[in-house]
């Protein structure tokens, strides 16, 4: 039986590789209010990524809110109709409710039909993270593996997606409550650039504090070459808040210091961006057991 891999736009994959695997993979997009109009994150279709990120540095600050139930079940049931076992990797139930809408749709089916394949898992991650997550599982139902294999193969290795974070602007963190406003003024002025990761339960976390984007980025390599996994780290996702040339930059530094890994850059979404501003780096991988 064929299986659909299901995500939520919080994975930040490339809208490329969404539709090089759309056979595979399917990502939901999250809501996001601007301006008071809804759009649903599709990844820079609609909303061309240079038009949002121009919105964020004009100070306009738009608003998420999760996927409810009866899309998910909408999405489940359709690929159920077609034969296909369904496995929804999800992102953090630490950060957004949308995993237990994901949790009510499936029950709902399961009520109707016990037997339906459906799987979910709280994945703990989010933005490139979740990503990494679902690379690998689109990976395997390439390659033939059931719906449950993959989804223990995720349950087992949620903890090993590391997540890390160099934030280039605090004033974006200080209106999404992750600081206070002295902070962020402080951290202005005297140019520190914090790190953030997401932590076993699933929620960001200030990590540390550099000066300079330079040590940041290089910050960044480093947290890559301290948890590298030979085995599972496969492919490094690079996701950039609207910043391409420092986005190349890192790039090429850990090219540098990895010269056969497998390197994907991606825009930062509409939903993961709304939270965190332009200008953010991120680096996210499966390596050795998260921090």
């Amino acid at each position: 039986m064929k299986v659909k891999i299901i995500t939520d736009s919080c994975c930040d994959l490339p809208l490329h590789y969404v539709k090089a695997h759309s056979d595979r993979l399917e990502v939901l997009g999250m809501p996001v209010q601007i301006e008071g109009k809804e759009y649903i994150d599709d990844l820079g279709v609609t909303l061309k990524h240079d038009d949002f990120y121009a919105k964020l540095r004009n100070g306009i600050m738009p608003t998420t809110s999760q996927i409810n139930a009866y899309r998910f079940e909408e999405t489940f049931r359709e690929h159920l109709d077609e034969g296909k076992e369904v496995v929804y990797v999800g992102f953090s139930s630490g950060l957004s409710g949308t995993l237990n809408s994901a949790m009510i749709a499936r029950n709902i089916i399961l009520e109707d039909t016990p037997e339906a394949p459906i799987y979910v898992v709280d994945t703990l991650s989010a933005s490139v993270g979740l990503g990494a997550l679902v690379v690998e599982a689109v990976k395997m139902a390439t390659s033939g593996m059931n719906g449950l294999q993959i989804h223990s193969w995720v349950e087992a290795n949620h903890m090993n997606a590391h997540h890390w974070f160099g934030v280039d602007d605090l004033h974006y963190l200080k209106n999404g409550g992750r600081i206070n406003a002295a902070s962020a003024m402080v951290g202005t002025v005297l140019n520190v650039k914090p790190t953030l990761i997401v932590d076993k339960f699933g929620k960001l976390k200030p990590y540390g504090n550099v000066r300079g984007r330079k040590k940041s980025m290089s910050f960044l390599v480093s947290k890559l070459e301290e948890h590298y996994h030979p085995e599972t780290t496969t492919t490094v996702i690079l996701g950039h808040g609207n910043c391409m040339d420092d986005a190349e930059t890192l790039r090429l530094m850990i090219r540098e210091k990895f010269g056969n890994i497998d390197i994907m850059v991606s825009e930062l979404s509409m939903t993961i961006a709304s939270h965190v501003g332009p200008n953010m780096l991120a680096v996210a991988f499966i390596g050795k057991e998260r921090e």
